[in-house]
């Protein structure tokens, strides 16, 4: 790399942003010292352009990842984990068996306690907070005394995350996402765009508790039931959508879920998309893809072809484009105009070209023809492809994860000493499930957790008008952790007598 020091401004962007390290501002102007990869991320970041690359590199390449690092006798790569080693390029860690990593990937549980002994649905809630929880069972598993204690719990600080599989572009992140009930009520808002889904986060405290708090809380308990909604997001897209069910789009039914993006699309089909056309273009909100410029398309020794696209190019075939309701997710709605420049002295007659999204719903087959591209049906091998890009998606639909934490009355209702409970949890000594599914739960303060809804059974959730979502909730442990917690002893019930009771209820 080379920096043009009458265009550096002295920024610093370059300094900040450089994976490596190896850029420095002297005298308000940027200097790279040894060490540089040509990762290019200077390039692509400086806003005045005064990076760029001087001359043609003889170092080893690293072909790992599309950055494609030029890397230093002794140096790594952009990532750290590929270096040079007298003048190959190998892997930085050695490969590690299970056994290296198992007492960090474990969680700890005794495999007796991974199941509970009976669920939380349909026991009744713990209140006041500080009774013993409505069931607190014993029984024998695997020769070792096992407790499990019951509720159900109402949990005010609450959500539901929905997962949207689709391509379509339904707004712009952080966006409102309202519901038309007696007006228009907020209920939660965009997320990020996850690989082909898009994130809702609904309800949370600060939405129940607002003035549009019931209206979302009660969105949410209908999804819970199986209903469909409808919501429609700020300056964004309308959206119906059931959980388990595809989602409908300002009125289009999304069927298809993407197999990647449209670089990863690229090598995932390479050898199909060789013979489909003489070049490519995989147009996605992601990464749109320029097969002949990609890495895959070089593999195969295919040429580059006269076309340049449209689009913030970030490695070699891999172009960001602007998000919109057109092919893909992006802004373009005729797919020629993702065409920004034409090389006439390489083109020629009868070059073919396919644009395609990464589902393969929308294609388009082109020849040149005087000169211009003209569209024809698919051939024989640009169908073969699409076809088999079809067949790698899958349905579209919608799933839910709820959100939520668990203090009061499903702790005290255990032990008298709640925070002994939270440490035992997180130290692997207490299971929690959540109607007998189970969660994650994250790390640090408190048992916060994730749960997928479709994991718990059906009509289990319900709503209190606080607002509040009651959940089964259940906690397994050795009886020995029981009585080191201060759990309630004297509340313990044997398992055989608690399901001989209940034998035959609702």
């Amino acid at each position: 790399m080379k920096v043009d020091l009458d265009r550096c401004k002295g920024c610093g962007i370059c300094e900040e942003i450089c994976p490596l390290g190896v850029i420095r501002l002297k005298e308000k102007k940027a200097f790279i010292e040894d060490g540089c990869v040509e990762c290019k991320t200077c390039m692509k970041m400086c806003p005045q352009n005064a990076l760029i690359l001087s001359i043609i590199d003889r170092r080893p390449q690293c072909s790992s990842c599309p950055i494609l690092c030029r890397i230093p006798e002794g140096g790594f790569g952009a990532c750290m984990r590929y270096y040079n080693k007298d003048g190959k390029i190998v892997r930085k860690e050695r490969l590690h068996t299970y056994e290296e990593v198992e007492s960090i990937v474990k969680s700890g549980h005794d495999p007796s306690i991974e199941r509970p002994l009976i669920t939380g649905i349909g026991s009744g809630t713990t209140y006041p907070d500080f009774i013993p929880s409505p069931f607190i069972v014993k029984g024998v598993r695997e020769g070792i005394d096992i407790v499990t204690v019951v509720t159900e719990a109402p949990l005010s600080y609450s959500g539901l995350k929905v997962k949207i599989d689709s391509d379509l572009y339904l707004g712009t992140e952080g966006k409102r996402v309202y519901v038309k009930r007696k007006g228009r009520r907020t209920i939660g808002h965009l997320c990020t765009e996850e690989y082909g889904s898009k994130m809702l986060s609904l309800g949370g405290v600060n939405i129940l508790t607002s003035k549009d708090g019931q209206f979302a809380a009660r969105v949410i308990y209908e999804l819970l039931r199986g209903k469909r909604v409808e919501i429609e997001i700020e300056d964004g897209a309308k959206v119906e959508f059931a959980l388990g069910e595809a989602p409908v789009i300002n009125g289009i039914i999304e069927e298809k879920m993407r197999v990647g993006c449209g670089s990863a699309t690229s090598g995932l089909f390479a050898p199909y998309m060789f013979n489909a056309a003489d070049e490519v273009i995989v147009l996605d909100g992601h990464i749109t893809a320029l097969f002949s410029e990609h890495p895959a398309g070089k593999y195969l020794k295919k040429k580059r072809s006269c076309i340049q696209i449209k689009g913030q190019k970030s490695t070699d075939g891999r172009y960001f484009l602007e998000k919109g309701d057109g092919w893909g997710g992006t802004n373009i709605h005729n797919p020629l105009d993702v065409i920004k420049e034409i090389d006439r002295d390489k083109a020629y007659e009868g070059m073919t070209l396919l644009i395609t999204e990464t589902t393969g719903q929308k294609v388009a087959f082109f020849r040149m023809v005087n000169g211009e591209f003209v569209e024809e049906r698919l051939t024989q091998e640009a169908a073969q492809f699409i076809n088999v890009l079809k067949d790698s998606c899958q349905p579209s639909k919608t799933s839910g994860i709820f959100a939520a934490g668990v203090g009061g009355s499903a702790r005290a209702g255990v032990t008298k000493n709640p925070i002994k409970l939270t440490r035992a949890v997180h130290e692997g000594k207490v299971k929690v499930t959540i109607g007998g599914a189970e969660p994650f739960i994250f790390p640090g303060g408190g048992i916060n957790f994730l749960v997928d809804v479709s994991k718990i059974r059906y009509g289990s959730i319900y709503l209190s008008p606080t607002p509040s979502f009651v959940l089964p909730v259940e906690y397994t442990m050795t009886y020995e952790t029981f009585k080191a917690i201060g759990g309630h002893i004297d509340a313990i019930r044997p398992l055989e007598e608690v399901l001989k009771e209940s034998k035959g209820d609702g």
